[in-house]
């Protein structure tokens, strides 16, 4: 289950799942987001319009099926080597910190990207 047609679609739907991991899109987070992407992107893109897309597509999304499609999509990726240079995890880090502190619930969110980070990798 592969949905994104690029990796840093799916990079950007990564940093949407880190931010709402504590049921919230806090202010700062989505801040740095739109400072991370800006990086990600060619500089002619329209970052509000991607990651209002992104935060529409994680919204409607199964939640119960992210864990699949998180494993599939890294497999998929994974075969491109550039993909595994990346830092993206943490990207991921810093968004979950924007806000000066960090829930359990986003610390176990990027443990688990972590695992399938990892287990992907190899």
């Amino acid at each position: 289950m592969v949905i994104h047609s690029s990796f840093k679609d799916f990079i950007l739907f990564l940093y949407v799942h880190i931010s709402r991991a504590d049921e919230n899109y806090d202010p700062l987070e989505m801040a740095t987001i739109k400072q991370k992407i800006r990086g990600l992107f060619e500089e002619n893109a329209d970052i509000e319009k991607k990651l209002y897309l992104a935060i529409r597509e994680y919204n409607s999304f199964d939640k119960s099926k992210l864990s699949e499609l998180f494993s599939s999509s890294f497999k998929h990726f994974s075969e491109d080597r550039s993909v595994l240079k990346n830092n993206f995890y943490d990207d991921l880090r810093e968004i979950i910190q924007a806000d000066g502190r960090v829930d359990h619930a986003e610390a176990t969110a990027l443990e688990a990207l972590k695992e399938i980070i990892e287990l992907n990798s190899q």
